[in-house]
């Protein structure tokens, strides 16, 4: 198999794990919701109707409802990257006299990561019942814009308190309703959110530190092997200095299984590092995913409209109390300080 067809594999996977990663913001006009749409749409001319049912059944079952799929590929993909790590990484890195404390930090970070992931997994996000829907009405003021007062939620048959959404794939209404992760299989709402933020941030690190790691024993293989100073003789039979390009396709053939790896985890640090930008600025300035979306909708519409009185209608975040006690928000929620008192 040829450079060119690895790589097209490759790339054909990381393009299908960005597309799973994008599902975590759990937001239904999300570009890549739409991007599905077209596509069903080009193929519904292609496929059989009957096939077609079948396979909305089956998409509306993996991306509509509550599963175990996605923690299920999470542990696997994990399994894969540690597995890689331990018996090729790990063993080089040390044969090279890498630092001891360097080459275990992935797995101190793994213990972290895997004790958030359970403690968001497994806590109540916020279930909002009738036992405790009069304390949590209390806990927030309605901003008029987002939430209004009076709004019940069918299904609950229970008022809407501020902040809150009933969720379709638990069936049930969250206090502070952030978003349904499916790779926790639970939602993210006032009581786990500090859960989810450490998992995320643990989940960075630890792509990024795997990845450093690895780049940085590549680097030591391409130093000690004086790769770049030396040639190579092309199809023409030509010689030719050492390309980027073709020491990339070097160590591609060399370490395939470690170069796949880190090509793997690179992208992994960078979407989860700029979705972790995101929820820190999010718990910066006491905001949610639903209400930063549902907050960009209403100000996409107020500026299409050419209605006058409609103009009066401005969104402003009531609920932002500074950067301190936003961010403490997010590790004592209101409606755990009042159990507190009690």
């Amino acid at each position: 198999m040829d450079f060119l067809t690895l790589f097209l594999i490759y790339l054909c996977f990381v393009l299908t794990t960005v597309a799973l990663l994008c599902i975590c913001s759990g937001r239904k006009e999300s570009f890549l919701a739409r991007s599905l749409n077209g596509a069903s749409q080009v193929l519904s001319f292609i496929i059989p109707t009957q096939l077609q049912r079948v396979l909305q059944r089956a998409l509306h079952r993996l991306f509509h409802t509550r599963s175990c799929l996605f923690v299920v590929l999470h542990i696997a993909l994990q399994a894969a990257v540690y597995g890689e790590y331990t018996w090729e990484v790990f063993v080089y890195c040390w044969e090279l006299q890498f630092h001891l404390l360097l080459l275990l930090l992935p797995y101190l970070l793994l213990a972290g990561n895997m004790g958030c992931f359970v403690l968001c997994s497994r806590a109540n996000p916020g279930i909002i019942t009738k036992s405790n829907h009069a304390a949590l009405v209390k806990i927030y003021a309605y901003d008029g814009v987002l939430f209004q007062k009076g709004i019940v939620c069918p299904t609950c048959d229970l008022e809407k308190p501020a902040r809150s959404k009933h969720c379709s794939f638990c069936n049930i209404c969250v206090h502070r309703f952030d978003h349904h992760c499916v790779w926790v299989n639970n939602c993210i709402g006032a009581f786990n959110a500090k859960y989810f933020f450490l998992y995320l941030l643990t989940l960075t690190a630890m792509a990024a530190t795997i990845a450093t790691v690895t780049a940085t024993f590549l680097i030591q293989v391409v130093l000690l092997s004086n790769m770049m100073h030396g040639s190579y003789i092309d199809d023409q039979g030509q010689e030719r200095a050492v390309e980027i390009l073709f020491l990339i396709q070097h160590l591609f053939l060399t370490f395939p299984r470690i170069v796949f790896m880190l090509g793997f985890v690179v992208l992994l640090t960078l979407v989860l590092g700029a979705y972790c930008c995101f929820n820190l600025y999010l718990a910066l300035t006491n905001q949610t995913s639903n209400e930063w979306y549902k907050s960009r909708r209403c100000r996409c519409s107020h500026h299409q409209t050419s209605q006058p009185h409609d103009r009066q209608v401005v969104y402003r975040n009531i609920y932002s109390k500074g950067v301190w006690m936003n961010l403490k928000e997010i590790f004592k929620p209101p409606a755990v300080l009042e159990r507190k008192k009690r």
